[in-house]
């Protein structure tokens, strides 16, 4: 068995967590924040489509929780599947949002620094829109 190098990434968000959580949730909301996204996703049944820089991939999120789960599996266009969990948790009156970049086999130390950089400003953007800054 293998397992990969992990890094999470977190943030604190002065705003209720099952706010944050409901917001972040949001597919249609994701291109606001999350900078992969950024030319949007498109519902597809049970699946989302993103277009990106090696052309589209599937998301496919899970179900609305009580948990805070916003965990979503990836599917490259060479069928390569990646999964990414993202939680939002109680944080006193606040959220932690955490989100765990996997060093995918054959990823550089640099790409995956770079990764672990664009989830951290990915968060920082969220931080920003759900504290009105």
């Amino acid at each position: 068995m293998t397992t990969m190098t992990s890094h999470i990434v977190h943030i604190s968000i002065e705003r209720p967590w099952k706010d944050v959580y409901a917001y972040a949730a949001d597919p249609a909301r994701m291109p606001q924040w999350a900078a992969g996204l950024a030319s949007g996703l498109t519902n597809d049944g049970d699946e989302w489509i993103a277009s990106g820089p090696l052309g589209g991939v599937r998301v496919k999120f899970a179900q609305p929780n009580d948990y805070g789960v916003i965990d979503h599996v990836v599917t490259l266009p060479d069928g390569m599947e990646v999964y990414n969990a993202l939680r939002v948790t109680p944080n006193g009156d606040g959220a932690e949002v955490a989100f765990t970049v996997l060093k995918l086999s054959g990823m550089t130390d640099a790409q995956f620094e770079r990764d672990a950089a664009a989830v951290l400003a990915d968060l920082k953007a969220l931080k920003a829109i759900l504290e009105g800054a």
